[in-house]
């Protein structure tokens, strides 16, 4: 038995998320019939973290058993054959030791915001970004950001069907970039909650479009309240960047 630490990159837009689901495709449930019609074996592929319909990676990190003896670069090569024209790839397999774990393992995980701010609809954009139709003021962003910054009750910036057992959570870091035609926000932690990245990216723009201060931001954090949220930004912009793990 092999254990193969993936990267895989995805657009959302097809997809109910990254979880296997009852009532729709998901990228887990792709990569594991790939899995199978390559080697008969019926397999889990466990996950970093698990997006939701409509959110992308560039690099979710991933692992899969396989008991049959095969080298990384054909099931890379395989994975990709079976998957098309599924809008998934495999960017990287290795093989790692038997008790590294994509979730657990995990010290920390990034995400990527992008918001397009503009009038006109999005055409080849179009469920990759946000579009907002008025500038954004983007310093004005990126101070109110700070205020989240560190460890915190994220009730109010955590979905109603959040399933994680505490609202406490550390956030790492949390940029707001771009010339307020193009705004991208970047979010690190070690774990989010269900929506908190989306919850977030919604009230800063609305402190972008100067309907809330930074400290409407500050109070909202402060209810611990999901009533007191302003916005949930949509799913289409978010990405998942990135995983870290302890160095090998």
């Amino acid at each position: 038995m092999t254990r193969f630490a993936l990267t895989i990159e995805y657009d959302g837009r097809p997809f109910m998320g990254w979880q296997r689901q009852a009532h729709g495709p998901s990228v887990q449930q792709a990569i594991e019939a790939a899995v199978h019609a390559i080697t008969g074996e019926n397999t889990t592929v466990q996950a970093a973290g698990r997006t939701d319909a409509g959110v992308h990676a560039l690099a979710m990190r991933a692992h899969v058993d396989i008991a049959r003896p095969i080298a990384s670069f054909r099931l890379t090569a395989a994975l990709n054959a079976r998957l098309r024209p599924a809008p998934v790839a495999i960017i990287a397999c290795d093989p790692v030791a038997p008790d590294w774990h994509a979730r657990f393992s995990c010290l920390g995980r990034a995400y990527e915001y992008r918001i397009v701010t503009r009038r006109a609809p999005l055409t080849w954009e179009r469920g990759l970004a946000w579009r907002v139709p008025r500038p954004l003021d983007v310093a004005a962003m990126q101070g109110a950001a700070q205020m989240l910054v560190g460890r915190h009750d994220f009730t109010t910036f955590r979905s109603a069907h959040c399933q994680a057992d505490s609202p406490l959570r550390t956030l790492d870091r949390l940029d707001v970039s771009g010339d307020g035609g193009r705004v991208a926000v970047r979010a690190e932690a070690r774990s989010f909650l269900h929506h908190q990245v989306r919850s977030m990216v919604g009230c800063l723009a609305l402190v972008g479009q100067g309907r809330w201060s930074p400290s409407d931001m500050a109070a909202a954090l402060a209810a611990v309240d999901r009533a007191a949220l302003g916005l949930n930004a949509p799913p289409d912009g978010l990405f998942f960047v990135a995983a870290h793990y302890p160095a090998t």
